[in-house]
């Protein structure tokens, strides 16, 4: 049986796409009713892990994807996507800037209320809040809060917040940065709020800030991360793979996610690199992946959502997810817009 061929732009059709724009003019408080019906879970993991899609990358100018450097400006078919994985797989949930989020639940309100429209229930938000180091500008390691706040995230009935903490130690931007790092610490905390830290070492290579995968540089990034605020117990960490990673997980006790950084072509290399992860300690407990699950080679997000979803759920080795993603790439699309499915409700 063939693979059956995703679309993005029949996914998610024109005609529906055109109307978050309207609902946006008529009802813009519209997202803030679908948030409080929708139903979050009482934990934020059933299982102690978690797979979590990254899609707050154009919130500070991160576009590009292999060798298009605006590819995830095209909003619909970025937009259909996210809907792909998070409607048709069982990813846990996603991390958001507040214009992914509202779209997501205006798109919730449009697929009206049969069971398929219901993919945000029981799904982990996460709302990003540190997006103003914008990519490649002069300021960009001091990274201030531009998106939620943590009071915005609790009114939106969201699951947690995610804050990027770059450290270049000769950039005294950074220590701004910290500040604002340690202030939505301990607003979190106040409000009994999981946070999601991106520690991560920067130097400047060819002019651009550049991720540092040194092992070591690493580990003490990770001890600054762990000690900020006042409470640690409901931290979380989103770490690169590197080399010696278990060195690195043994750094701290807090739970670990693993993130994914630009889009490859190399599907098997991620896959082996997202099961290395999680044997590398007891306490690396999924991932939380952008652009290179939602822009694989070979198109459809689904069984590259699919395949990760074993490996960290499962214990399922990369050989035997890659194994079976022929199988979810003939999965046709569940589309939760058929003909007439449409709201054109304001309830």
């Amino acid at each position: 049986m063939a693979r059956a061929k995703f679309n993005p732009y029949e996914y998610l059709p024109e005609s529906v796409y055109n109307r978050i724009t309207d609902l946006r003019v008529t009802d813009p408080d519209l997202p803030k009713r679908e948030a409080r019906r929708r139903v979050r879970r009482d934990a934020i993991t059933d299982d102690g892990r978690l797979v979590l899609l990254a899609a707050d990358h154009p919130g500070r100018m991160t576009t590009s994807i292999r060798d298009d450097p605006v590819r995830m400006g095209r909003r619909q078919e970025l937009l259909s996507r996210i809907l792909r994985v998070l409607a048709d797989s069982p990813f846990d949930g996603i991390l958001g800037t507040a214009d992914i989020v509202d779209e997501l639940l205006m798109v919730s309100h449009l697929a009206g209320r049969s069971s398929p429209s219901r993919f945000l229930n029981k799904k982990v938000i996460i709302g990003s809040i540190n997006r103003g180091g914008l990519g490649g500008s002069a300021f960009e390691l001091d990274d201030q809060p531009t998106g939620y706040d943590v009071d915005g995230i609790v009114s939106m009935n969201l699951d947690g917040a995610k804050f990027l903490l770059r450290v270049d130690l000769a950039d005294r931007d950074s220590a701004e940065t910290i500040r604002y790092c340690v202030q939505t610490v301990a607003e979190c905390n106040r409000q009994n709020l999981p946070i999601f830290l991106e520690p991560l070492p920067v130097t400047v290579q060819d002019k651009k800030r550049r991720l540092d995968l040194d092992p070591q540089k690493l580990i003490k990034m990770v001890g600054v991360a762990s000690a900020l605020g006042s409470s640690s117990t409901r931290i979380w960490l989103k770490l690169p793979y590197s080399e010696r990673f278990s060195d690195v997980a043994k750094a701290t006790t807090l739970p670990i996610l693993l993130l994914g950084g630009e889009a490859i072509k190399d599907v098997r290399g991620l896959l082996r690199e997202v099961e290395a992860a999680m044997k590398a300690g007891p306490n690396v407990r999924g991932v939380l992946l952008g652009r290179n699950l939602l822009y694989p080679p070979e198109e459809d997000p689904l069984p590259v959502a699919f395949a990760i979803h074993t490996i960290v759920h499962h214990g399922t080795t990369a050989e035997e997810a890659e194994a079976k993603m022929d199988a979810w790439a003939r999965r046709e699309p569940v589309s939760l817009f058929r003909a007439g499915s449409v709201s054109s409700s304001n309830d």
